[in-house]
């Protein structure tokens, strides 16, 4: 398999980069994925590196700067042997901003005698969605589109004035998108190279022993978004803007003392965190920074997972789910539509900003395919309103609280069908709750749901919401007739489930029903989000987490997704055997709501420790192989390498354990 790149991350922008600081413009999975993007585009699919025409080998790879986020140090040499000692030595530093790629490229020389080199930089941007570098071989028609590369001089473009660099755009129609490369000194020549990428070349003579540097600036202009803000000097002044982003976020968390591995975990998840904030706009379009689900596939905001990773911040940073919920609102669907399954009340799944969204080939521009974000919504303006005590939020909201009642009870189901139900949506996901791969909905044999489906989970956040809710019209709306109408529903929904849902010959509820309302009987660790959402009774929920670390369940690292012993069990899946860190958080919160804190603290410590095996930082998924059989965690291959709700899960289990 291919080694994974080293990911830069800030805002809206993310590079991936080998080992040596090149990119080379690789397709086909999320391991081998690399180039610079930017709202969903890449912005930069070469940079590639050359001394008098050969490529460096690797010294010292890529890897972070003092575990930085957001820059890279690398250390190459020319090929050679023992007999002979590099002539030289090439140190690169890159790093980047919202909008931005910087490098700084010191070459040195290490021989006694003057020597001269001629370094060449092969750059391109070929502005390839995202979409078409995933590993499933689709293909997207583009007509009209129109690549073109300009050398950018002083003054007049056509005259003969000093290079300053290189443009790459991009039109289709209307869709407009460049990248300007610009250097420091500016490269002496411009080549083409029959491929449409272009070399910048320059001639460095250096004294015995002596060294130069070159700074190159790669700035992204994407369709539709505001001008960039102008590029750091250089990967270190990158390095401190983002710091002081970190700062502000790890500052305000009392780490727990006592245990520092978790303290390690909160550390590096907050860092994470607050590199993955995007911009989004409220209900009256103001300006708001939230959470994006991860990188690289989901650089952007996801319903779900902002919603889930702001609930787990929500002790320790409120500010995120006060800039979540506005800009979920504002989101908000208001009408009917069947492309992006859109029905009033509905919150977003998705939104995308790429060339095909815009062009409609890919539904995701504004997408409702999530049967579970919208009681989500309600949960987390609930719990706001309730940890703060600020209830301006929650009067601004109303309107769009009660529409999302409205779409829960009326298009979600729970009026005609007793629960929330969704369809597969052709051409879009087939699972709309948060196991949403193909397949990820099955029976213990692994034979997939058929028809209309109503996921176990889904109905846990559909009680707390009507719950938390009521709480709100009672407290704050002053709207008793609602109130009780709400508590009512979530009564009724409770002991509708606990009949519907519970396999009492397994002792455990069903994974999910189907479009006959026969159980789906995988056993599945949703059960661990009844817990969390208190949708069943004591009795039951103490059953249920005590069955959640038992072996089939608990790799060590934490609760799989699907129990070993199963048909449908594979520990390399996506949703059928994985361990998922946010998946175990709500489990541990659970756990600990329901008095099990011995359960809780040992899920707690397996996710820590596979934390600690890489540097405190959880990926989105590990695999489900048993920690006592092979003790160290395996990442699932095609996973976010960086997550916010994994990244926010190390502050749920301090919020689960009490760590002091």
């Amino acid at each position: 398999m291919t080694e994974r790149p080293q990911l830069l991350v800030r805002g809206t922008t993310f590079a991936a980069i080998g080992a040596g600081g090149d990119i080379s413009g690789v397709r086909g999975t999320a391991a081998a994925l690399d180039g610079l993007f930017v709202r969903d585009a890449r912005h930069l699919s070469r940079w590639q590196l050359t001394v008098d025409g050969a490529v460096p080998e690797t010294l010292t790879p890529d890897g972070p700067d003092a575990g930085a986020t957001d820059s890279v140090r690398c250390v190459l040499v020319p090929r050679g042997g023992r007999q002979e000692p590099p002539a030289y030595t090439l140190f690169r530093e890159q790093a980047v901003v919202d909008g931005a790629f910087v490098e700084l490229l010191r070459v040195t020389s290490n021989r006694p005698v003057p020597t001269r080199l001629r370094l060449a930089l092969t750059v391109d941007a070929d502005f390839t969605d995202q979409f078409e570098l995933r590993a499933d071989h689709r293909t997207y028609t583009k007509t009209g589109a129109v690549r073109s590369r300009r050398v950018l001089r002083d003054g007049d473009e056509k005259a003969e004035g000093p290079i300053q660099g290189i443009e790459f755009a991009y039109r289709r129609g209307g869709w407009t998108s460049r990248t300007t490369v610009s250097a420091d000194p500016a490269p002496e020549a411009v080549e083409e190279t029959g491929t449409g990428a272009r070399r910048l070349v320059w001639t460095l003579d250096l004294e015995a022993h002596a060294s130069a540097d070159v700074a190159l600036r790669v700035a992204a202009h994407p369709h539709g978004a505001p001008a960039p803000a102008e590029a750091p000097a250089s990967p270190a002044t990158a390095a401190l803007q983002l710091s002081a982003a970190e700062a502000e976020f790890t500052e305000a968390v009392p780490l727990p003392q006592g245990w520092p591995e978790l303290a390690a975990a909160c550390t590096r998840g907050l860092a994470d965190l607050a590199a993955l904030q995007v911009p989004a706009r409220g209900p009256d379009g103001e300006e708001l920074r939230v959470p994006a689900a991860g990188v690289p596939w989901f650089l952007t905001l996801l319903g779900r997972d902002a919603l889930l990773t702001s609930l787990f911040a929500l002790p320790y940073l409120p500010r995120l789910a006060a800039s979540t919920l506005p800009a979920l609102a504002a989101t908000q669907a208001t009408e009917s539509t069947d492309r992006p399954v859109a029905q009033p009340g509905k919150i977003v799944h998705e939104v995308r900003h790429g060339e095909l969204a815009h062009f409609g080939q890919v539904p995701f521009g504004r997408y409702y395919g999530s049967v579970d974000a919208t009681p989500l919504f309600l949960v987390l303006l609930g719990a706001y309103t309730e940890r703060t005590g600020e209830v301006a939020q929650a009067r601004r909201l109303e309107g769009h609280a009660r529409a999302a009642v409205g779409w829960m009870l009326d298009h979600g189901g729970l009026t005609s069908r007793g629960y929330l139900v969704y369809r597969a949506d052709e051409g879009g996901l087939a699972n709309q709750n948060w196991k949403d791969s193909p397949g990820a909905i099955c029976g213990a044999d692994g034979s997939s749901a058929s028809g209309p489906v109503m996921a176990a989970g889904a109905q846990g956040y559909a009680y707390d919401a009507l719950c938390r809710t009521a709480w709100l019209a009672r407290t704050v709306w002053d709207d008793k007739v609602y109130a009780d109408l709400l508590a009512q529903a979530a009564a009724d929904l409770r002991n509708r489930f606990q009949r519907d849902f519970w396999m009492a010959d397994r002792a455990f509820p069903a994974l999910a029903l189907d479009g006959e309302g026969r159980q789906v009987d995988a056993l599945a660790s949703d059960a661990g989000h009844l817990l969390w959402s208190g949708l069943l009774d004591k009795e039951y929920g103490e059953t249920v987490g005590r069955r959640l670390l038992e072996p089939d369940f608990f790799s060590g690292w934490g609760v799989r997704t699907v129990a070993s012993g199963q048909g449908a069990y594979h520990p390399l899946s996506y949703h059928r055997g994985s361990v998922w860190p946010h998946d175990n958080a709500l489990i541990a919160l659970g756990l600990a709501r329901y008095g099990l804190h011995d359960e809780a603290r040992a899920v707690a410590e397996g996710l820590v420790a596979a934390a600690a095996a890489d540097g405190g930082r959880l990926p989105e998924v590990l695999a489900g192989y048993e920690r006592s059989v092979y003790p160290v965690p395996v990442p699932y291959a095609y996973g976010c390498a960086r997550d916010a709700r994994s990244a926010a899960a190390p502050l749920a289990l301090l919020t689960a354990v009490g760590a002091g």
